[in-house]
């Protein structure tokens, strides 16, 4: 299975777009990234350069994260939110647009956390209708929905790789859309305690996209408990062909975290 490198936690020692370059370098072909804007419409001159930069590196852009709010104040996406439609569905057209320009399939909405004083059940209504209009948005890509450990994130309703699966359900069921699928965040489920190699058995042809960190410590393969080897096999069954993204916080320079992968 090949892999690709998020670029938002690896090589954050350099500027973003000189971080294509430097994977290129390190031997990879193919990257990710969150939502590399700081707002859901971003200047299409920063689009232009974004993507300018994955070309001179000659990487592909194989998932991006959907606007997502402001992260490093603790929001988890805008997705459920019911007075920040607009701001998902830019976000949306503007992923799509450079899905478009670089050939990215694989696009990540996340959930939003819960918010006070708002029924539970009108986010879950909202989050559905969103993600039946990200899928619209988005013909023939898969839009991924993205369990996070309730450790780290306390007000985030999608813990488990079944309940990310029921929200795909709940689309299919509303809209008819199929492209909307499980992100498995190897993390994300080590960390909040469910069975990853259950949900790759229960799931297998459901998975939209994989994502790879040791736990604890959200470092690379071979810091934690993590098995790589055996996980590499359960996907490898269950007929998982697309790519896994590392998508950790490398102990030491990011080049130097990669040893890992001459066992994998």
């Amino acid at each position: 299975m090949p892999y690709d490198v998020n670029l938002s936690l690896l090589f954050t020692e350099l500027p973003l777009l000189e971080r294509p370059l430097a994977a290129a370098d390190a031997g990879f072909d193919a990257v990710e990234f969150w939502w590399p804007f700081g707002t859901p419409r971003p200047d299409p001159r920063d689009v232009d350069l974004f993507v300018g930069a994955l070309s001179f590196a000659g990487v592909r852009l194989v998932a991006l994260n959907i606007y997502a709010g402001d992260l490093a104040a603790g929001e988890r996406g805008v997705l459920s939110h019911p007075d920040r439609a607009g701001d998902f569905r830019a976000g949306a057209e503007a992923a799509a647009a450079i899905g478009r320009a670089t050939g990215c399939r694989v696009f990540n909405a996340l959930y939003g956390n819960r918010l006070p004083g708002v029924d539970p059940a009108v986010q879950d209504v909202t989050a559905v209708r969103n993600l039946a209009e990200a899928a619209r948005l988005m013909p023939g890509a898969t839009v991924v929905v993205e369990p996070l450990n309730a450790l780290e994130n306390p007000d985030y309703p999608i813990r488990t790789a079944a309940r990310a699966i029921a929200v795909c359900d709940r689309v299919r069921e509303v809209s008819g859309h199929t492209g909307v699928k499980l992100l498995l965040d190897v993390y994300h489920l080590l960390t909040g305690g469910d069975d990853v190699p259950a949900a790759i058995d229960a799931y297998a042809g459901r998975i939209g996209h994989v994502q790879l960190a040791d736990a604890p410590g959200r470092h690379q393969p071979g810091t934690g408990r993590l098995d790589v080897d055996d996980l590499l096999r359960r996907l490898d069954r269950a007929g998982y062909r697309g790519h896994i993204g590392l998508e950790y916080r490398p102990l030491g320079p990011s080049a130097e975290s990669f040893g890992w992968m001459r066992g994998a």
